[in-house]
């Protein structure tokens, strides 16, 4: 008792020495990005040049957040069946089509030609709820293709049945497989379609199957492709001849991929929304002019929270896909594993360990010699730990608080890239080391030690100290009664900022120190007012508002 009152008198000594010179960060500029410049996958599959700056690159979880609002999906994954941003642009589009279509069909032997999946099938449901975004072909065949239990893309039933009765004759043309064309023909049935048989629906050939003699695997532009096997263009492309050698000109195709459209053979094509995945193909030599412009667009503008989702069509919002392959390139990441050499990422963050080594050098060396002791304030995940190949690797991105607390617990994170240098050179100028993370209380004692592996003076010793290491309340510890939960503006719970903005605020006027610079990774690691300086450090793979 006599230490703690020690401790309190010596901070009340300090404390408007601390505050002299005291700045705050202005809360307005600490937004997250929100237009953004995103990369297809290579018709080969591949990934383009990666980003240099990760917050160049859409955050995932803004992504699915964007995605959801715009199926209206739930948090559960279950998109709405009935109004969201999505079933009104497909009935604009479906409204469009019919009304250029023309009625009754001019001449006899005129085709629509549909894709399955996103096309006359919803597969929403089984992307997002089933698989979270990480497609399992087990999942795909055993708990959805097998039993049938896709519901019809919006629309599309009374669509396609317009269609038959205006006069066109209806193919289906999909990339499943041979073995599973009877299983998604019962689909199709039970969701209301009665124009697909054995003799209009095609489905890939597989080992259950051969290769039709129709089709030619010789065709596609890249010179590196298997002759063995068919890309998606080549399959449908050569299937749609295969439909024209009989007779019939294919006046309109439909699909959610543009792999689904390209390749030609036929006078018309139609792109549906589509930004739960992306499956894009090499060409075929010979392909029409036209096909330069089927490809999804580069630039986006998307709001962190995923509100404009409501208001963005579906192929502009960056597919996840897309931003997926972003993110590992950014990384270098292999099998979920960041390499920790060498990766835009490491580049960046060295660029940025250069600047702050030098101005806490100096920053801190003036504090001290001001007597305002001085102190920088770092988060721990992604900041002074790194998560990634957690996130990737064990997660998918999907976040597993039981997993998570398993990798804390364990010890398993690495330092975040050249962080230990910018700790060092802080503390070896004279400035204290706050840390503050929003880990809770019982992963306390194994966030410590994780980072006393990495954060070290020469002797060994920790430059992180458990009295200035500040986690969170678990749901049965009491919070600190310093945390103001009404910080940000809302009093109907207690958010990260309400709790980092109070904890620094105690920091300050309680322990006396003052606090030079705050690094996190987050933007609510560093609104919230008590610091000179806020360092924000890339991270595309979650967002934590």
């Amino acid at each position: 008792m006599r230490v703690l009152v020690a401790t309190s008198a010596i901070a009340l000594l300090v404390g408007s020495a601390a505050s002299a010179d005291a700045r705050t960060v202005d809360d307005s500029t600490l937004t997250p990005h929100t237009h953004f410049v995103l990369q297809p996958l290579n018709p080969d599959g591949s990934t383009p040049t990666p980003a240099a700056k990760g917050d160049s690159i859409p955050n995932i979880d803004s992504v699915k957040a964007t995605i959801r609002k715009y199926y209206n999906a739930t948090s559960a994954g279950i998109a709405d069946k009935n109004s969201s941003p999505y079933i009104t642009e497909m009935q604009g589009l479906e409204q469009a089509i019919l009304s250029q279509l023309p009625d009754p069909a001019p001449a006899p032997n005129l085709a629509v030609v549909l894709d399955a999946d996103d096309t006359t099938l919803w597969t929403y449901d089984m992307e997002d709820g089933a698989m979270h975004f990480n497609f399992d072909p087990t999942i795909q065949n055993d708990d959805w293709v097998v039993p049938g239990k896709f519901p019809a893309t919006p629309g599309m039933v009374d669509f396609v049945n317009e269609v038959q009765d205006r006069g066109y004759d209806v193919y289906g043309l999909t990339g499943r497989s041979a073995s599973q064309e009877q299983a998604t023909l019962d689909n199709l049935t039970k969701v209301g379609y009665d124009e697909f048989d054995a003799d209009n629906f095609f489905t890939k050939f597989d080992a259950t199957s051969p290769k039709p003699d129709y089709l030619d695997c010789h065709t596609s532009v890249d010179p590196a492709d298997d002759p063995a096997k068919c890309t998606t263009v080549e399959y449908k492309a050569g299937t749609r001849a295969y439909i024209e050698s009989t007779g019939e000109t294919i006046v309109l195709n439909i699909g959610d991929q543009y792999s689904d459209l390209q390749g030609g053979h036929a006078l018309n094509t139609v792109k549906l929304p589509n930004p739960t995945y992306y499956l894009p193909s090499p060409n075929v030599q010979g392909a029409p002019a036209g096909d330069a412009d089927l490809a999804l667009p580069t630039e986006f503008d998307m709001a962190a929270d995923g509100s404009s989702g409501l208001t963005t069509p579906g192929d502009e919002i960056p597919n996840i896909d897309n931003d997926k392959a972003a993110i590992r390139a950014y990384y270098g990441a292999t099998s979920g594993i960041a390499n920790k050499d060498a990766s835009p990422y490491v580049t960046q963050m060295s660029t940025i360990a250069k600047k702050w080594k030098q101005r806490l050098t100096n920053i801190c060396t003036t504090g001290v010699k001001k007597k305002q002791h001085p102190a920088v304030v770092f988060d721990a995940d992604d900041t002074t730990l790194m998560t990634y190949d957690m996130e990737d690797g064990a997660m998918k991105f999907n976040f597993d608080p039981t997993l998570q607390n398993t990798w804390v617990q364990e010890g398993r994170f690495p330092a975040t890239s050249k962080m230990p240098g910018v700790v060092n050179a802080a503390a070896k100028a004279g400035c204290k080391i706050v840390g503050l993370t929003g880990r809770n209380n019982a992963q306390r004692v194994a966030t410590l030690d994780n980072l006393a592996r990495y954060y070290h003076d020469a002797n060994g010793n920790p430059l992180f100290k458990s009295a200035f290491y500040f986690t969170k309340w678990t749901s049965t510890d009491t919070p600190p009664a310093y945390v103001d939960c009404g910080l940000d503006g809302n009093t109907s719970s207690c958010s990260t900022i309400d709790y980092k903005g109070s904890t620094r605020k105690h920091v300050e006027d309680k322990l006396g120190l003052h606090i030079v610079a705050n690094f996190g990774d987050q933007y609510s690691d560093l609104i919230g007012g008590s610091s000179d300086r806020a360092v924000k450090l890339p991270n595309p793979t979650y967002y934590l508002p």
